[in-house]
């Protein structure tokens, strides 16, 4: 089954999964069972990140798989990424080492630096001040970025990428960085589509991963009148005339504009319907149509840490 899935290539020569099973906000005792059940449905594209902390979960369901025979550790594609609090440079290698020990694998084929933004080290994921504010760290995530660098040449991570990055904060990076990162994951659906940040990436060869491409309906912070992408009735329209569900005509939308997508889900029956995606495409007129639905909906704003001086979405960066 996972012929099904087509390659995206990366400069650097290797292939990613173009879908992928998110784990994000997927509790500890369902991951497992989860990516179980992903990996006997054909996914071989697993993303992860070590503040989700449920590596360890998914750890143990690749370590199944593998040693049922029923995938080899080269057939997978495994991401993990960085989190903000282990940005300083003597921190990364730690970092990375406690996401393969959770994972339970020798490398990662990519890691990405999860936010442009460091916070406090050495102390809690989310460290806050007495009253209740995000204490930042001035890590500058260029320094980041060239300790990762040798991780990538040790054989550690096949390739190195960046999550949440707006393009001011590319351009900089690749002033002065000797790796390209090869992706950049950030939110992606049709209220914020990201149109201009995507012709960015391309024209500099990098990929780019929609994360939350069904609009993310279990963020824990969503309000009540909030726009549910999902009961789209122009999407809906479409699912209809094409036989296929809103979240299929969603995943294949990114596919068709040619982006990894990961989209999330604990189910067996959502994650195989998810993966039910290669049997049509949309026509051009139908993703003009859904571009046309982007309104810069941000879902996932990241708030928390309004104010820090590498924040990616002020001043309306793109």
């Amino acid at each position: 089954m996972a012929s099904k899935v087509p390659f995206v290539k990366f400069y650097n020569g290797l292939n990613c999964p173009i879908l992928g099973l998110g784990t994000w906000k997927s509790k500890p005792g369902e991951v497992t069972q989860a990516v179980k059940d992903a990996i006997d449905i054909g996914y071989r594209h697993i993303d992860c990140a070590f503040v989700y902390g449920n590596e360890k979960e998914v750890g143990e369901a690749i370590t199944a798989k593998i040693s049922e025979g029923v995938v080899k550790r080269e057939e997978l594609f495994i991401t993990s990424k960085l989190w903000n609090t282990f940005h300083r440079p003597d921190l990364v290698r730690g970092a990375l080492q406690k996401s393969l020990d959770n994972l339970n694998v020798e490398y990662l084929d990519l890691y990405l630096i999860h936010w442009p933004q460091a916070y406090k080290e050495d102390g809690p994921l989310f460290p806050t001040d007495e009253s209740g504010n995000i204490q930042f760290s001035e890590v500058d995530y260029v320094d980041t970025w060239k300790s990762l660098e040798p991780l990538q040449k040790e054989g550690l991570v096949k390739s190195l990428g960046v999550s949440n990055f707006n393009s001011k904060q590319l351009k900089r990076l690749l002033e002065r960085a000797s790796v390209k990162p090869v992706v950049n994951q950030v939110e992606c659906h049709p209220y914020l589509n990201q149109a201009r940040l995507k012709k960015f990436c391309e024209d500099l060869d990098i990929k780019i991963t929609a994360y939350s491409p069904l609009g993310s309906p279990d963020r824990p912070w969503a309000k009540p009148d909030d726009p549910q992408l999902m009961e789209d009735p122009k999407l809906k329209a479409i699912a209809d005339r094409l036989g296929k569900t809103v979240a299929q005509v969603l995943i294949r939308y990114q596919i068709d504009r040619g982006n990894i997508v990961i989209p999330k889900s604990v189910t067996k029956s959502r994650i195989a319907s998810n993966f039910d995606v290669f049997d049509f495409k949309l026509s051009a007129e139908d993703v003009a149509l859904i571009d046309s639905f982007d309104c810069n909906g941000r879902l996932v704003p990241m708030t928390a840490s309004l104010g820090h001086k590498y924040h990616p979405f002020e001043n309306d960066e793109f």
